[in-house]
């Protein structure tokens, strides 16, 4: 199978370069296509073909001059390129790449993507496959009626879906539904020889919790804050680092507004390893999101043995059964988030300890990195 793996950039998350990895090494030929012009370290056995580098205008249009040639529409592409019409070159740079790679598939990561593969999803010339996760999903289409309506016009051209959970494959069945439909729930995968299993109780002076993610409002920080205050009103003693977001003005005024200084830090982006040592060494995991598909963080900080208190948004609950793998609690409710907090500070040690191994079993069970690549495979193999 010759496979095109497209999300705009060779730097693609760490869910897409377990997938690919995984790929590889079933025999599948995986084209990473991206507005790059190298990688640092790119993947073994990987094809990455660059469609020009956004970063560079230059090297934008001397890579679109060789596409253009490639292609045998130089003229075209010299006559775009006076215009400056950067985004029909983008799109005719594409056009050129999938002519040159003819894939057996191009799996689109993002529903953001669509509008680049415009011309080629009307002209079915290749078969398409769409990622249904997070925001683009569940939340834009139902604030935003434009973006609706484009979701209802295109997404009847994709021959398959890959959606990251249950919930989001039924919100995306509200956008658009078929008694043909295509749509495989394959959740994301881990490695997990890589996340070392802490089994014993972390046992701190004081209460140790921690976030990590960009400040983006839909991760609801704020409400996390506002459980923050509700546990310093009530003399609770704890300490909360959110990984990612430092110098975030709002996160910053309401910490200064709840007079949290002393108990809450912002940090800016730490390495991998530097997350899972904090990881490790806190006692809960607050996932306070408005929206996820399920969280990729929720599941690796699961398999690592820290404990999660997260919302019921999306599907947060085919992870996390409440009370056996962790803790569910309500949407923008931080009472609800303070009352749990405070519920495990006065849990037996054994009893941390059952819940700590219940998540664990979880992850190995569901979102094992074998399970991704063979219901991955699947999935593309249905469309072939």
């Amino acid at each position: 199978m010759k496979l095109v793996i497209f999300d705009g950039s060779f730097k693609t998350t760490a869910f897409i370069n377990r997938l690919i990895e995984g790929l590889v090494k079933h025999g599948v030929e995986v084209y990473v296509l991206g507005f790059n012009d190298q990688l640092k370290h790119p993947l073994k056995d990987v094809n990455y073909v660059s469609l020009g580098s956004s970063q560079s205008r230059i090297k934008f249009a001397w890579k679109s001059l060789k596409w253009g040639l490639s292609s045998k529409d130089l003229l075209r592409t010299i006559r775009m390129l006076l215009k400056g019409n950067i985004s029909e070159l983008k799109k005719n740079n594409l056009t050129s790449a999938l002519q040159a790679i003819q894939p057996d598939l191009v799996h689109l990561q993002w529903v953001s993507n669509i509008s680049l593969f415009e011309e080629q999803l009307n002209k079915k010339c290749f078969k398409f496959i769409l990622s249904q996760r997070g925001y683009q999903t569940n939340v834009r289409p139902f604030v935003n009626s434009d973006n609706f309506n484009y979701l209802q016009h295109w997404l009847p051209k994709f021959d398959g879906f890959h959606s990251v959970s249950e919930a989001i494959s039924k919100i995306g069945d509200q956008i658009y539904k078929h008694p043909n439909k295509i749509d495989q729930v394959v959740y994301t995968g881990l490695n997990l020889d890589k996340f070392e299993f802490q089994s014993e109780v972390v046992n701190n002076k004081f209460l140790q919790l921690i976030s990590v993610g960009r400040p983006h409002w839909k991760k609801g920080y704020k409400y996390a804050l506002k459980a923050c205050a509700v546990l310093l009103q009530q003399g609770i003693d704890f300490h909360y680092t959110i990984i990612g977001a430092s110098g975030n003005e709002e996160l910053l005024f309401l910490i200064d507004d709840m007079d949290l200084s002393d108990k809450v830090v912002l940090t800016p982006k730490l390495s991998q390893t530097k997350v899972f040592e904090l990881m490790k060494t806190s006692n809960l995991f607050l996932l306070p999101s408005l929206e996820e598909g399920i969280a990729n963080v929720a599941v690796e900080v699961m398999a690592l043995g820290t404990p999660v208190i997260s919302t019921d948004c999306g599907g947060m609950q085919e992870l996390i059964t409440h009370g056996k793998e962790g803790w569910i609690v309500p949407v923008r409710d931080p009472e609800a988030m303070a009352e749990q907090i405070l519920n495990y500070s006065n849990l037996e040690v054994d009893e941390v300890r059952n819940i700590k191994m219940a998540a664990r079993h979880k992850v190995e069970v569901q979102h094992n990195e074998d399970s991704m690549i063979k219901g991955m495979i699947e999935l593309y193999n249905s469309l072939k």
